[in-house]
């Protein structure tokens, strides 16, 4: 077993600590950051003049023959080694000799580490909001065109009033538009360069922090050192603006359950983004939705257990901080696959619009119809809303048509046909409203956020 501190003990670590505190098994894929952040380190040693221009020359040489054989997958990983760090450290230390030996000159582990993470969640972050972004695409993309096609709007899971599916579709576009911005913040929270900080209480060498945060292009650097390796509260924000995606996920896909059902019929999945029962034939299974509803939770977890960790830490670094890169690689990844398959899902979907025209076309969501005419005559909205509520109860009760009360006891006529729920839609022209008119000014709206996320999102 090889370790970076074993000048203080006698002898090696027990096979069962080992085993229990290693993180070499999955801190590997910030191999690629480990590498960068030394390179920088290296060059700060160089500027200081802790390393002649050689060594930096061979220590530089050495790590990227050391990337090139872990991308080529040529690289000797040592289960005897307890991370990442010292896995390179060890290959560049026998590919320079003793100039590998000074590489970690005026740095810690703490240091490192908190560095290496924020170099990767500056990347992985910027992906996920990319593939956000995608989905809103998408679902922008089905929005067009269906602003006229009626669909029941629900409350508590009733139906409510009628709006558009184009108005539908949008409305989770605009959740998402906040869940890229949530992404992109966490970002921007992950941009401080730690490095420099060393331990717990900077350096004693004449070390720039500005020089290598600026080499690894982080837009700012510590102010405090025992702040600069302790706080992961970069990663709590990543994996809060993850968890946010995951429910958003989540809501979509639980729609979707519901639109398939035979109650609904508001969609046909397409074959490829669907599965099929291994006894029942007949069936087509919305798997994708129900797996994104699942994993939410697991994605909350990572948050709620994340946070629990922290809460009881004092300053500076403690070794419960290992425990920040699970989470948030695991999060990474199943919100990754799933804005991937959601945005699979939604794109194929079949609508069946004449199913939706007909949820519609119930009198009952005209009930807020009838009670804006009254108020647009003069009525107080409360007596409106009594005087509707009491013929919805009339018709309920005696079968009779609302409408047809409402014209009875109020002279209030409307159209009621097939498409009285395109009729109801009309009448929504305000600003961010289900009518026509004001969706196709939302989709325009929407289309100018999208492309300011874009340009928002690094090279």
């Amino acid at each position: 077993m090889s370790t970076l501190w074993s000048g203080r003990f006698d002898s090696g670590p027990a096979e069962a600590l080992w085993e229990y505190s290693e993180s070499l098994s999955y801190d590997r894929r910030l191999a690629g950051d480990d590498i960068a952040g030394s390179r920088a380190h290296v060059k700060g040693l160089k500027r200081a003049g802790l390393l002649s221009g050689e060594d930096a020359d061979a220590i530089l040489a050495a790590l990227d023959q050391a990337w090139s054989e872990i991308e080529a997958g040529e690289f000797d990983f040592d289960r005897g080694e307890e991370d990442i760090h010292s896995a390179i450290e060890r290959r560049v230390t026998e590919i320079a000799g003793d100039a590998g030996a000074r590489l970690h000159t005026g740095r810690s582990r703490n240091d490192q580490i908190a560095t290496d993470l924020r170099l990767f969640l500056k990347r992985e972050l910027a992906g996920t909001a990319r593939r956000v972004l995608a989905l809103q695409e998408v679902l922008l993309a089905r929005a067009e065109g269906e602003e006229d096609t009626p669909l029941p709007g629900l409350t508590h899971l009733q139906a409510a009033q009628t709006v558009s599916l184009a108005h539908h579709l949008m409305a989770h576009a605009w959740g998402l538009s906040r869940d890229f911005e949530r992404l992109m913040e966490a970002r921007d929270r992950a941009d401080v360069s730690p490095l420099g900080a060393g331990a717990l209480g900077g350096s004693a060498l004449p070390l720039d922090p500005e020089f290598t945060g600026g080499e690894l292009g982080f837009a700012g650097v510590f102010d405090n050192s025992l702040d600069a390796v302790s706080d992961r509260d970069f990663v709590a924000d990543a994996l809060h603006a993850l968890a946010m995606v995951g429910v958003r996920l989540s809501k979509m896909g639980e729609e979707v359950i519901l639109w398939a059902s035979d109650g609904f019929r508001y969609v046909s999945l397409h074959d490829e983004w669907s599965t099929g029962s291994s006894m029942l034939p007949q069936k087509k299974n919305p798997d994708i939705a129900e797996l994104a509803r699942g994993k939410a939770g697991r994605i909350i977890g990572a948050l709620a257990g994340f946070l629990t960790t922290l809460k009881g830490l004092p300053l500076a670094y403690n070794r419960d901080l290992q425990e920040d890169k699970e989470p948030v690689f695991d999060a990474l990844d199943q919100v990754n696959r799933g804005l991937l398959a959601m945005g699979g899902l939604y794109d194929t979907l079949t609508f069946n619009r004449d199913r939706m025209s007909e949820a519609a076309s119930s009198e009952y969501l005209l009930a807020i119809d009838i009670a804006d005419v009254l108020v647009n005559d003069g009525t107080p909205f409360r007596k409106a809303h009594e005087k509707v509520g009491a013929l919805v109860r009339k018709a309920m009760e005696s079968d009779e048509s609302l409408v047809a009360l409402a014209e009875s006891n109020l002279g209030i006529v409307l159209e009621v046909t097939p498409s009285s729920g395109a009729a109801s839609l009309a009448r929504r022209a305000t600003r961010g409203g289900a009518g026509p008119e004001a969706v196709r000014a939302q989709a325009a709206r929407l289309t100018a956020r999208l492309a300011e996320q874009r340009a928002a999102l690094p090279d």
